[in-house]
């Protein structure tokens, strides 16, 4: 019988949360230099050069496929038809290709969701960026990988030399795409096979009903905690958590990696503190600004609720799924922090932050997200899929803001000769959530990207340009 590579729980929970306003993508920015000999980028060349590549992550030519009835989770299937000009296309920026036109473009292409029947990534080269640059705009569903997997598949169409490394040319054969009956088929025979209850006669059943109730146990408890934060937090909700629509804005902010070690060293000791701690005190002192700037009343007890993913999987581990072709899929936990933005002292900002996320480390408690849709293993897919959609609509409940920080290439990369300068992250919205905030370090370099409702955050550039003053104000370069 036909053994389907099913989506995990977690994978499929994304495609499920997936709504009109709420597109589950998430991706990057990167701008390029000129090539470094003087020639000019060949578009042509890189797209043969990515095709040629797709051997290492054939996950980039499988698509979604329900199963009949729902009897199961949804499987990848090798897509027949798989058309490379589709997912790669090309555009260009109206002279002179200021940051600016580039960051109206990408909000326009961030607004469109994937094609459910094709694989669910999108490649765009921007050519025309003012002097001379180019840039690729990537758009992968979340429900193929997390950050830390995009990082090495991203890897995977990127160089370590302006030279482009050797990949084996194989020849792609698509597998036989399997019938209906035949995923019905295997998903019964995997329900039937799962233990369900201490009648089933084996000690598997009652270490599963065991493990089951822990988990529920766990996950309720995480549930009710952040809801009760939430309740008690005294934040401005209604700037960030509104309804939203289909459109998005989208803004960058590039800053220096060694100002965030420099803050991280002259404020945190006793080894309290770490570099991710001093890049949520620059997203809250660039909130706290954000929010002077519109009217809003801050106190000293004001606080914004932050969501910040946390990826389990081990980098290595997942470097050698990728390097294998096989995408771990998605693997996350995650912490409340709140964001003290009516705190005047950058400095106390950050202590209270680093204080929150080392509590939060001892204690390894799951965010009610991510625990809410960890139930699945125990669901129908019916159930699974109003469990994802109901923890999109608590998401305004539970927090206010998402922040994602992952480590990116410390060193150089290189795409056809043309050295990538910044890598800025794109990170989706949830339900009621006004903007995402995704961080990623590269080169020296802190990148933040903000993706953003068009039509709530009008004002989305001015929240971004002030990252730069909240890391200045920590080092005390300069008031906020």
């Amino acid at each position: 019988m036909i053994v389907p590579d099913r989506l995990s729980p977690l994978d499929a929970s994304f495609l499920y949360m997936e709504q009109p306003t709420t597109g589950m993508h998430v991706g990057g920015v990167m701008t390029f230099l000129p090539p470094e000999d003087g020639s000019v980028f060949d578009v042509d060349a890189f797209v043969r050069l990515v095709g040629s590549r797709l051997s290492l992550v054939p996950r980039y030519r499988q698509r979604v496929r329900e199963v009949p009835g729902r009897l199961g989770l949804p499987v990848w299937v090798d897509d027949p038809d798989f058309d490379l000009s589709y997912h790669i296309r090309r555009s260009a920026l109206p002279a002179p290709g200021t940051d600016d036109a580039l960051r109206e473009l990408v909000g326009r292409l961030l607004s469109r969701r994937l094609d459910r029947d094709r694989p669910l990534w999108e490649l765009y080269v921007v050519e025309g960026v003012s002097g001379g640059r180019f840039a690729l705009v990537t758009k992968t569903h979340h429900a193929m990988v997390d950050g830390i997997a995009s990082m090495d598949i991203g890897a995977l169409l990127l160089d370590r030399t302006p030279q482009p490394r050797e990949v084996p040319d194989e020849e792609w054969v698509p597998e036989r795409e399997p019938s209906g009956i035949e995923l019905a088929a295997s998903a019964v025979m995997e329900n039937l096979r799962r233990p369900r209850s201490a009648v089933d006669a084996a000690a598997r059943a009652v270490a599963d009903l065991r493990a089951a109730v822990t988990t529920v146990g766990r996950t309720m408890s995480g549930i009710a905690e952040a809801t009760r934060g939430a309740a008690q937090a005294a934040g401005p909700l209604d700037a960030l958590n509104r309804p939203i629509g289909e459109q998005r804005r989208y803004s960058m902010a590039r800053t220096s990696l060694a100002a965030h070690r420099a803050a991280r060293k002259a404020h945190c000791a006793g080894g309290v503190g770490t570099v991710n701690d001093v890049v949520l005190a620059v997203v809250c002192g660039a909130l706290r600004y954000w929010l002077m700037t519109r009217g809003e009343a801050l106190h000293p007890d004001t606080t914004i609720r932050a969501m910040v993913p946390v990826s389990v999987r081990r980098r290595r581990a997942a470097s050698d799924a990728a390097a294998e072709g096989k995408p771990g899929g998605n693997q996350i936990s995650a912490y409340f922090v709140d964001l003290p933005v009516g705190l005047d002292e950058p400095a106390a900002r950050l202590h209270r932050i680093a204080e929150q996320m080392q509590a939060q480390k001892r204690g390894a408690h799951d965010a009610a997200p991510t625990a809410l849709v960890g139930l699945a293993g125990l669901m129908s897919p019916q159930l699974h899929s109003m469990g994802a959609k109901l923890t999109s609509r608590l998401s305004s409940r539970l927090f206010n803001v998402l922040v994602t920080n992952v480590p990116g290439p410390p060193r150089p990369l290189y795409a056809m000769g043309a050295r990538l300068q910044d890598l800025f992250p794109v990170v989706p919205l949830a339900h009621g959530q006004a903007v995402g905030i995704g961080v990623t370090s590269y080169d020296g370099s802190v990148c933040y990207g903000l993706n953003a409702d068009r039509d709530t955050m009008p004002d989305v550039n001015v929240l971004a340009e002030a990252m730069n003053s909240a890391l200045a104000e920590l080092l005390d370069d300069q008031p906020l």
